[in-house]
């Protein structure tokens, strides 16, 4: 694979940060156009003449490129801006319709569809709830929705939806106890090859991700992480998840599981006792779930703003001292390991919910000693809900768009 030629920045604070360089060498045109995308993408429109500093191309090759984006449909060319002196310039942006993805969460509680367009905008969203799921409920909703999705589309823009990018649990059917499920029911997909479906009812190239690494590399690519080098990222769902970037890279670890939060231990394990509680146990939207449940409230409730209110409030209070103080000491521990710049977490919960519990974690935080570590500034995630089909969307524009197909790299601002 071509990886990206980088140099770094020597203005101040900036230093450290990368910019993606583009090569006057023949036989790079491919990858020259899509450094100048990507150039685009993070910054917004630009004139030629910009793009051309900030590749480090020659502005006869810009020249060129954009002309060649601008025949296929990729770019547009806004209205001239005119300063003091010289010529106008002519700003170039990603044309919307240039290129779309479609993104899908396959959760244990609901199901997510969403249409990307080529600037970031979802056009389209289905959403479908279950109390797990059913594989040929899934995939036929899969292909009903796509379909779909694809008929509000121009004629002519159907061939430009260019992939789908699906974001899954690694062990969907795990925790079978915790979930009540029966294991038969969980099982089946151990036996579903979930991109071979999904390509089969899509007719559409697949590409896959865990989903809390999806959630993370929205959050990267569209969120707190322009900002924010390194960053250990939890997301709140029916289980807690999350993902680790260093250095503006997601970074997958050797078994795809680095930041695989959930699974940490929450106290000390002593021989021949029991294996101590993971947090995932603790801090999952289950238990508030299960809470609600032997309350005889909706369970549901936990995922919208009714938690916060009678008579769920009084279960939601508690959940949330529980659940800080668990993620509380995950964040001291990573803290000490991974010297991390920030933590940031996000939730298919309420914004509200989410704004309560990130309070009592930072609360939890003041109760650690900090001396000789440097204590994490704990952010709210800006994506929400949609982060792991959000996510799960930009693996396609990436992969046929970016120069870096991989790695999730960002230009300096």
């Amino acid at each position: 694979m071509q990886s990206t030629p980088f140099i770094a920045s020597t203005d101040g604070d900036t230093a450290d940060n990368l910019r993606p360089r583009g090569s006057n060498q023949t036989g790079m045109r491919q990858f020259n156009e899509r450094v100048v995308l990507q150039a685009i993408r993070l910054h917004g429109s630009l004139p030629k003449a910009d793009l051309a500093r900030l590749t480090t191309l020659s502005t006869q090759t810009v020249s060129l490129i954009i002309n060649r984006l601008h025949d296929d449909g990729l770019v547009m060319k806004l209205d001239p801006v005119r300063g003091k002196v010289g010529q106008p310039s002519v700003p170039i942006a990603l044309d919307p319709d240039g290129a779309y993805s479609v993104g899908i969460k396959i959760g244990r509680r609901s199901l997510d569809v969403l249409l990307l367009d080529f600037v970031g905008v979802v056009r389209e969203r289905h959403s479908l709830a279950y109390r797990f799921p059913d594989p040929e409920l899934v995939f036929r909703t899969i292909a009903e929705q796509v379909a779909a999705m694809r008929a509000t589309l121009a004629p002519a823009l159907r061939g430009r939806v260019n992939g789908v990018g699906v974001a899954v649990p690694l062990s969907l059917g795990s925790w079978q106890g915790l979930m009540g499920i029966e294991p038969e029911r969980a099982g089946q997909w151990e036996r579903v090859d979930i991109a071979r479906q999904i390509e089969s009812a899509t007719g559409l190239p697949v590409q896959f991700a865990k989903d809390t690494a999806a959630a993370c590399v929205a959050e990267l690519v569209a969120g707190r992480g322009r900002s924010v080098k390194s960053f250990l990222y939890l997301f709140v769902d029916t289980f807690i998840g999350g993902g680790l970037v260093i250095d503006s890279h997601l970074h997958a670890g050797l078994h795809g599981n680095a930041g695989a939060i959930g699974s940490m231990p929450v106290a000390l394990a002593h021989a021949g006792g029991a294996a101590p509680p993971q947090l995932l146990s603790i801090a999952s939207l289950l238990g508030l779930e299960t809470a609600f449940e032997q309350a005889g409230l909706d369970a549901s409730a936990a995922y919208d703003e009714r938690a916060l209110a009678a008579p769920w409030l009084a279960h939601t209070a508690a959940w949330l001292e529980q659940a800080a103080s668990a993620i509380a000491m995950v964040v001291s521990s990573s803290s000490c390991l991974l010297d991390q710049e920030g933590v940031i977490i996000d939730g298919s919960c309420s914004r509200l919910l989410l704004e309560r519990l990130l309070d009592k974690v930072d609360g939890a935080l003041d109760g650690y000693s900090w001396e000789g570590v440097q204590r994490p500034q704990v952010q709210a995630g800006t994506i929400g809900s949609d982060a792991r089909a959000l996510g799960g969307a930009l693996l396609p524009l990436y992969a046929n768009f970016a120069p870096d197909r991989d790695l999730f790299l960002k230009l300096d601002t």
